[in-house]
Parts: C-alpha cells; sequence; structure tokens
C-alpha cells in the first residue's frame, strides 16, 4: 500500500419612545342665558328708548383636563449576532458548502438534554440571538468540531477548524489499475488491529472518489471482485491534507467453460464451483462462461451437467488473467 500526501484540502431596532396621542378632554357644555331683545315694548310710551341691560350668562364651573398617562411603546429586546465561519486549516478559505450548525442552550433542562435553539445550514450563517451562553456544533459529513460562545449585544465572529483530511482510494493488480467497477473499500474507525467488531463508517466507497475524514487512524477493507480476493490496511489521515492511498491486489480473473472436447464450445446450463486444496468453496455460479476474480494460489474447477460431475486444478498466478478449460469426459 502506498500513501502520499498532496497539497491542502482548499475545495472545500430601535422604535421612538414618542408618546401616544392624548384624547381632547370633555369639556362640559356651557348653558346659555336668557335672550336679548332688543324690540320696543308694545303700546305707546314717552319714555326713551333705552336698551335692556345686557345680562351676562353664568359661566359654569370648569375644571382642566386631568393629563393622560404617556403610552410608552416597549423597547425591543436587545438581540447579538453570532456570525459563523468553518475552514479546514488556519489559513485555508472558508468551507463554501455542506456544513450543518447547530446552537444548544448551554445548559440542560430538567430531562437532562441540551436544548437546541437553531440549526442552519449556510455556508457563513449569521444568526440573531439574545444575549447569553451558548454551544456551537458544526458538521461536515462525518467530521464535527463544538464550542462554547458566549453572546453579548453586537456582533460575535467564531471561525471553526475543522479537523478533517481528504481519502481518496485507487486498487492495483501487477501494474494494471484496476477499473473502478470492479473494486470497492470499506472504511472502519480505528485499526485492524483493535479488538471488537465495528461497524463501517462508509462501507462501500468508490475508488476514486474522496472521502472526508476526521483526522486520525482508520483501516480499510479491497475486495477486488466477489470472491476472496480481500485485502486489509491501516491508513492515517492528516488534517487539511489529501492522503492517496494505492491498495494492491494480488489476484488475476479467471474464465472458466465446459466443453465435450478441447477448444469446443462451452456447455450450457453448468452449475460451477471453485473450492480450495482444504475443500473450502470460494465461489459458486451457473453459466457457460463464469468469470470469478481469484486470489493467487491453488483451486479446484467442479462442473456439474446433465448430472454429471468433471472436475479440474489450477494455479492462480497474480496478474495473469486466464481461461480454465474443463472437459467433460
Amino acid at each position: 500500500m502506498q500513501v502520499v500526501m498532496t497539497s491542502s484540502l482548499a475545495s472545500a431596532q430601535f422604535f421612538s419612545d414618542r408618546p401616544a396621542p392624548v384624547p381632547p378632554a370633555a369639556i362640559p357644555d356651557v348653558p346659555s342665558g336668557p335672550a336679548i331683545s332688543l324690540a320696543p315694548p308694545s303700546g305707546p310710551s314717552t319714555a326713551p328708548l333705552l336698551p335692556a341691560p345686557l345680562l351676562q350668562p353664568p359661566v359654569a364651573n370648569v375644571n382642566p383636563p386631568a393629563s393622560s398617562p404617556v403610552q410608552v411603546s416597549p423597547a425591543a429586546p436587545v438581540q447579538g449576532t453570532l456570525a459563523l465561519s468553518a475552514r479546514y486549516g488556519k489559513d485555508l478559505p472558508p468551507v463554501n458548502g455542506g456544513l450543518i450548525w447547530r446552537v444548544y442552550s448551554d445548559r440542560p433542562d430538567e430531562t437532562g438534554a441540551f436544548k437546541m435553539i437553531r440549526e442552519d445550514r449556510g455556508a457563513t450563517p449569521n444568526i440573531v440571538l439574545p444575549p447569553g451562553n451558548y454551544v456551537v456544533h458544526v458538521a461536515l459529513g462525518l467530521v464535527s468540531a463544538v464550542r462554547p460562545v458566549t453572546i453579548k449585544s453586537d456582533t460575535d465572529r467564531e471561525s471553526f477548524v475543522l479537523p478533517a483530511g481528504g481519502l481518496r482510494i485507487e486498487g492495483r493488480v501487477g501494474t494494471s489499475k484496476i477499473p473502478s467497477n470492479q473494486i470497492s473499500f470499506s472504511i472502519y474507525k480505528g485499526s485492524q488491529f483493535d479488538g471488537g467488531e465495528r461497524a463501517a463508517l462508509l462501507p462501500n466507497v468508490a475508488a476514486g472518489d474522496v472521502v472526508l475524514l476526521q483526522e486520525g487512524t482508520y483501516y480499510l477493507i479491497s475486495n477486488y471482485g466477489d470472491a476472496n480476493s480481500v485485502v486489509r490496511s491501516d491508513i492515517r489521515v492528516q488534517a487539511s491534507k489529501l492522503t492517496d492511498v494505492t491498495i494492491t491486489h494480488r489476484a488475476a480473473v479467471i474464465t472458466m467453460k465446459l466443453v465435450s472436447d478441447k477448444g469446443g464450445e462451452a456447455l450450457a446450463n453448468t452449475a460451477w464451483s471453485v473450492i480450495t486444496p482444504a475443500g473450502d468453496v470460494i465461489k459458486e455460479s451457473i453459466g457457460a462462461f463464469p468469470k470469478v476474480t481469484l486470489a493467487e494460489g491453488e483451486y479446484r474447477a467442479i462442473a456439474k451437467n446433465e448430472g454429471k460431475v468433471f472436475e479440474k486444478p489450477f494455479n492462480v498466478v497474480n496478474g495473469v488473467d486466464g481461461e480454465i478449460e474443463v472437459i467433460a469426459r
């Protein structure tokens, strides 16, 4: 297995306190005085005509209007802004997608769980929060980081460094690259020599794909074909680095056929078994020209056709694809 470290992984209110209008005070009616008449009295009179005395109507006692309480709008609650970004390395540009941000309360509730307050999937979100203490978690695939933060009444900028590295795998047999549709990889956390059963973090990774992993040790299981060509390898992923791994298989692709005579036509509807010298069954199939990828070593091909059984021993040489012809005699 060859591991090559390459370049860095970068490609990846204020409201006015204006009082409410004061309603006009209720002003009581002022009663009218008696009517004033300037017409002369009826009948003759030698008295000079004098105007009637002008009477002032009584004025009601009017109290000044009571002042209404000023209605003040409640002030808007003070808010702070949490500006977030993430990088693969301190000197690398921000990650531009695929992030999931979650903001939690810094204290558990009565059930012991930390309540999630906000979630955002933006690359560089600005999250508005009341002042206080929080816990921020960011995830990108299998990689994550967490940090406590304190929000005040202004903008708090937090840049997270994701301890992530890239892993790209390919397979070879001899000097030839194995086609991506013939090989697959499973990735496990830790070393293959660690005890205990573990589920695969990624059970089916295609050759040539770049996988983002938390910095650390992993082991790979590489399957070339679907028989017994299996290779296990430990690898180390470094933060902000792309690790290229080449898995080398010692195997070959074998084609089998059952013929009546040497060089003859293959007989259809033949059931095949490939076994080891110890009798372990490696592969079973049905067909005229089945192909099987086998690790180098010794095998026996057993063919069953029309109730008869035929067999032939053969060897698999690393990197040498071949054809095994079993004669029906």
